[in-house]
């Protein structure tokens, strides 16, 4: 099945953000395609990002690496290196272990979508997020003096 039929994949909105850290990434909706095509060494998604949506809160991984390849439509990279627009063909890397906080904030007025893959071991995978109170594990979430959020990452 090297094809995968992308209508066949559920897709989803859901996060495992604790409030208010969920309300920015409510308009992006993904596929996990790892899951779907019997992948077990990677993660891979399908993602789009609907006007005004964050891919994420902006978030560095001590150890899994990120790859993300833009299909269709515009976004803005937001790292620590400041702002890059990014369109259809463009191909983003985060070596694991780089504290480089990043994400992609959809401003067009029409969706776009990308490919975003993650290669390591999520068990052992941990980092933190720049702009809020806020650093993960493979247990969740927490607040960075050590308090633990209620929610859970998603898988």
């Amino acid at each position: 099945m090297p094809k995968l039929d992308l209508a066949a994949i559920p897709q989803t909105n859901a996060t495992g953000y604790p409030a208010p850290f969920d309300a920015a990434v409510e308009g992006r909706w993904y596929r996990r395609l790892a899951p779907a095509s019997g992948l077990t060494r990677m993660g891979a998604s399908h993602v789009t990002l609907l006007p005004g949506a964050f891919s994420s809160q902006r978030h560095w991984h001590r150890a899994e690496d990120e790859l993300v390849v833009m299909l269709a439509g515009e976004a803005v990279l937001i790292d620590d290196h400041g702002e890059t627009p990014v369109g259809p063909g463009d191909v983003l890397a985060f070596p694991a272990g780089e504290a480089n906080g990043h994400h992609l904030h959809n401003r067009s007025d029409a969706p776009c979508v990308f490919v975003a893959i993650s290669a390591g071991d999520r068990q052992a995978d941990s980092g933190a997020y720049h702009d809020i109170d806020m650093v993960f594990d493979a247990d969740g979430y927490a607040r960075k003096d050590g308090t633990r959020y209620a929610a859970r990452r998603t898988p």
